[in-house]
């Protein structure tokens, strides 16, 4: 009974169902059994006095209830004074420019009287007050492929500012931890680089055509149809740049008439593209399936604006993996709603594909969701493939409009020959070799590992378990600012965000975790934090160890200088 419970998918309703759930899978891992929700590994099962062979099923995940830890209230009182600070000295330092006491090098707007201004006051504000605070450790210019370990190149800048700067001949190599090289491929060596050397040689780097002239070559159709195998779908279209795949296809599957939900934390390309569409949008809160329920109910009620007609067409659009959260949208929850209302799905897998699921099939294969049941599926190529550009899978009936109606297709440049050579060889080292099914292994792994050992020394983190996007909550400004900094001085790469791609006090790092990362690459960057953490404080999640504390204050107190040169060759 319980090898028959562990291979169906549980969908529970509120936090009781979710505990029995629990209790149920420490049961079976008492007994040695795979967890509620994952299918049992292929065997013999006894059944009586008779022997059954059980067929082999892939493991399926169940979506994990979301948490988002607050900041303390310190931390948080602390982050507003800290702003506060930066905005008064900022309209110091605006007065002084006034008076011509120092340069000033933000946008400026003349002749526009009776115009709407071109520019939001409070965002050039933020701009040449704070962010340009932070520019040096920002935009770093690279040297090499962004593998394991990147060489990044030193820059002097005029002053104090940071609004201007040029490059030196020095270079220094750190460990890399901020690039969305999730299956490694990002290499100047091994086989997807000899072939993509070989496709340059015989094709040259570009096309000068748009697609729907003279652009789409037989290697592009391979490509689709490489695609639409490996996703799980009729057909597929792919195209030279993964925004643009939103944004100017969106508007060709919805338009005035129709009616867009939106999760409240998708990418900007999306949001362009609905904006675009001249379809009526609407937002529910990020992953919130009975947000979205309400939403649907709410808008199909009301019908369309003015004229109360019913909706010519609903699309919800979500995404596989939030590359900010590391969050995994809710799929078994979004498709039930989308049959209950007869909607569409879009689903964006630019982070998912690849990096997610047993053979890395993204979130649909993570979930155990038929491809069939999602409409449309998007994704990138330059996160897990080490290409760009982007694809769109559906049925023939649907890449059959967006290729004739799309402006991506009617007026964009085709990818470039090596690149979709390169994304070819990738995808089939994926499906058809060791090599792949040890990379997506590699990257599991590395993702349980490194999340797992956050958790347990006491650092807020956000996203699902096997998200290879770890976001380290830092909630301040003057804390990444310090973080990067000091990162950096002991040969630590990695990406900071804060207001406004986060919220006021959103502001964090980011780790993304690679299939090329070995253990020894992530002791070192765990080594890092925990140098780092009695200097900017990092340990505060309310999980911490009872020691964490007075291990801040004893650190602190007794802490030697430390070597904070970068790692040389």
């Amino acid at each position: 009974v319980l090898y028959q419970f562990a291979s169906l998918e549980p969908c529970y309703t509120n936090s009781s169902e979710y505990h029995c759930f629990e209790m149920l899978n420490n049961i079976m891992n008492a007994l040695g059994m795979p967890p509620a929700g994952v299918s049992a590994p292929t065997g013999r099962i006894h059944v009586g006095p008779e022997v059954q062979e059980k067929p082999a099923l892939k493991k399926v995940y169940v979506p994990e209830p979301e948490v988002f830890e607050d900041a303390p209230m310190m931390t948080a009182l602390l982050a507003y004074l800290n702003l506060g600070l930066l905005v008064v000295f900022g309209y110091i330092r605006d007065f002084l420019r006034f008076f011509g006491y120092e340069c000033y090098r933000g946008a400026k707007e003349w002749g526009n009287e009776g115009f709407p201004p071109l520019y939001h006051d409070f965002e050039t504000f933020y701009h040449r007050n704070v962010y340009h605070r932070g520019s040096a450790l920002t935009s770093t210019p690279l040297a090499g492929v962004p593998g394991a370990e990147i060489e990044i190149i030193e820059r002097e800048f005029a002053d104090t500012s940071f609004s201007s700067f040029k490059l030196t001949d020095k270079k220094k190599k750190y460990l890399n931890t901020g690039s969305y090289n999730y299956l490694g491929f990002a290499e100047n060596d091994g086989f997807c680089s000899r072939e993509t050397i070989k496709e340059i040689r015989r094709t040259g780097c570009g096309i000068a055509s748009p697609c729907n002239e003279l652009g789409t070559v037989e290697l592009h159709q391979e490509l689709e149809t490489l695609v639409a195998e490996f996703i799980g779908k009729d057909a597929a279209i792919v195209f030279g740049m993964g925004f643009a795949t939103n944004a100017l296809n969106l508007p060709v599957l919805v338009n005035e008439g129709c009616l867009l939900i939106s999760d409240s934390l998708n990418h900007s390309c999306i949001i362009l593209g609905a904006r675009l569409s001249g379809a009526k949008i609407a937002v529910f809160k990020h992953n919130d399936i009975k947000d979205l329920e309400r939403v649907l109910q709410q808008n199909i009620f009301k019908g369309q604006d003015r004229v109360r007609t019913p909706w010519r067409k609903i699309l919800i659009c979500v995404e596989g993996l939030y590359s900010m959260e590391g969050t995994m949208c809710n799929l078994p929850a979004i498709v039930a709603l989308k049959k209950k209302y007869k909607a569409y799905l879009f689903v964006d897998e630019a982070h998912s594909i690849g990096s997610v699921g047993e053979t890395g099939r993204g979130v649909t294969e993570h979930f155990g969701v038929n491809p069939a049941d999602i409409d449309i599926l998007m994704g990138t190529f330059s996160k897990s493939f080490g290409a760009c550009g982007g694809y769109i899978a559906s049925t023939k009936e649907i890449v059959a409009h967006i290729r004739t109606e799309s402006h991506a297709s009617s007026y964009a440049s085709p990818m470039s020959p090596p690149v979709t050579r390169q994304i070819i060889a990738s995808m089939t080292c994926i499906m058809r070799t060791e090599d792949g099914k040890r990379r997506i292994q590699r990257l599991a792994e590395n993702t349980r590992y490194f999340r797992s050992e956050l958790r347990k020394r006491g650092y807020i983190i956000y996203g699902d378990s096997n998200s290879p996007v770890v976001p380290l909550v830092l909630f301040t400004l003057a804390n990444i600012c310090i973080f990067a900094k000091e990162c950096l001085n002991r040969g630590l790469a990695t990406v900071i965000v804060a207001f406004p791609a986060t919220s006021m006090l959103g502001a964090r790092a980011r780790f993304c975790l690679s299939a090329s990362h070995t253990k020894e690459h992530l002791d070192r960057t765990l080594q890092i934090l925990e140098e780092l953490d009695p200097i900017v404080g990092m340990k505060m999640s309310r999980n911490r160890p009872t020691s964490a504390f007075m291990d801040f204050w004893k650190h602190f107190f007794t802490r030697s200088s430390i070597d904070t040169r970068a790692v040389e060759d």
